[in-house]
């Protein structure tokens, strides 16, 4: 079942700021997602370091260091590239949960997978 769901506003995703989040059934169980913008793309991922299983924000929908290059767990300091989601130092292990997103018309969507669908109320 791959669905484009509208996400948020183009406008929303400020390079290297605050993030969307949003919430996904992966693999069975409700999680938080979070989206932001990285050199002009956006970018989304779950929400759950891959060191202990977190969320990364060390305010609310902030997961960018204070330089805008990293995405930094607060828990323990892992840190991964805005791009890929691949562990960048730390005790990470492995990267983030890639959520694609696509573009257009002004509003960013996320795309479900097999394994990745919407939360159902």
């Amino acid at each position: 079942m791959n669905e484009l769901l509208p996400l948020c506003n183009a406008r929303d995703l400020l390079e290297g700021g605050h993030s969307v989040p949003f919430d996904v059934n992966y693999a069975g169980q409700t999680c938080r997602a979070f989206a932001i913008r990285y050199e002009s793309l956006p970018h989304a991922y779950l929400n759950r370091c891959t060191h202990v299983a977190m969320e990364l924000d060390w305010q609310p929908n902030r997961v960018f260091d204070d330089s805008g290059q990293w995405l930094l767990c607060a828990s323990h300091g892992a840190a991964y590239l805005p791009a890929t989601g691949q562990c960048a130092g730390g005790p990470c292990q492995g990267g983030l949960v890639k959520i694609a997103l696509s573009e257009n018309g002004g509003v960013v969507y996320w795309h479900s997978a097999y394994n990745l669908n919407p939360v159902l109320l």
